[in-house]
């Protein structure tokens, strides 16, 4: 990075620090901080859109479609998180192996499942072993991104079906009396009310996904868990330019630091959409407000 890098072993306390902080892996670690905020920046709104739907199909009239949503919130979250990832992460990606395997490659006759290998033709690779590094990992980002939003979009269903059971039901019956659809009722009174019901459920989610984002390191991506633990490990000259003891506790304690800060703000975010969904709201805090804008 520096002109005066080129030559650690003429280097010193801050001019050495300087330089090994801004070697090629360190790129890298700083650029996971990046991926870690993407895949919430992807996920929370798919589980959010998950959970929606879920929770719709849960309160539905029609039986099948409240079975399949019920169904869906309680095989999810009956399933440590941890054993839904590694398993579904592996399941997913060979099952779009195995469809490509059938439609590219129609005369292999050899057995897909060989003992514990699971072998395919090289043209149904996903993806192809002659793809570019970058795609291998969007790729693998990509199923992280789905398997969370699956896993996180479950509990937010439940949030949400809560949510819109705690809406009084006199509403709903008062806007069918005026004339309104079961739609009507629904998007027009139900959803715009149940979301301050749902706030405190989605706020504890959204902190137990920011504190998830580490089982990146478990599906493969080099998240900051896996440059903290590659960078901190001891290293000696013979294996790199900058030298220097088992770090790991530091790289982790910044890891700590960086996570208590953004739980921190997500905190005072949260806080604040709380009050703005209270106005004119028939609960505890919506009350609060009132009596603090007549005093």
């Amino acid at each position: 990075m520096f002109s005066y890098c080129t030559d650690p072993d003429t280097l010193s306390g801050l001019t050495w620090l300087s330089c090994y902080l801004t070697t090629g892996k360190h790129m890298a670690l700083y650029g996971s901080f990046g991926t870690v905020l993407l895949l919430l920046a992807i996920t929370a709104p798919t589980a959010l859109a998950l959970g929606f739907v879920g929770a719709s199909a849960a309160r539905s009239h029609i039986a099948p479609l409240s079975w399949l949503g019920k169904f869906y919130i309680a095989i999810v979250r009956g399933v440590p998180d941890i054993a839904f990832f590694l398993f579904f992460v592996i399941a997913l990606d060979q099952g779009i192996e195995y469809l490509r395997h059938k439609l590219r490659c129609p005369d292999w006759s050899e057995p897909i499942r060989q003992g514990n290998d699971f072998v395919v033709c090289s043209a149904a690779k996903m993806p192809l072993s002659t793809a570019p590094q970058w795609l291998h990992e969007i790729y693998g980002f990509g199923l992280a991104v789905v398997t969370f939003a699956i896993v996180f979009g479950a509990f937010a269903a439940n949030v949400l079906f809560g949510a819109m059971r705690a809406v009084p039901r006199a509403q709903i019956e008062t806007a069918e009396a005026y004339g309104m659809s079961r739609r009507q009722a629904f998007w027009r009174v139900l959803v715009p009310q149940m979301w301050i019901y749902a706030l405190p459920g989605l706020s504890n989610l959204w902190m137990v996904l920011i504190k998830a984002t580490p089982l990146l390191f478990l599906l493969g991506v080099e998240d900051i868990v896996y440059w903290a633990r590659e960078l901190g490990g001891a290293k000696t000259a013979r294996f790199t330019s900058y030298p220097h003891p088992d770090w790991r506790m530091w790289y982790f304690l910044a890891l700590l630091v960086f996570y208590l800060v953004f739980t921190r703000v997500s905190e005072v975010a949260l806080e604040r959409l709380t009050r703005r969904l209270s106005r004119g709201q028939a609960t505890a805090a919506g009350e609060a407000l009132r009596k603090a804008a007549t005093t």
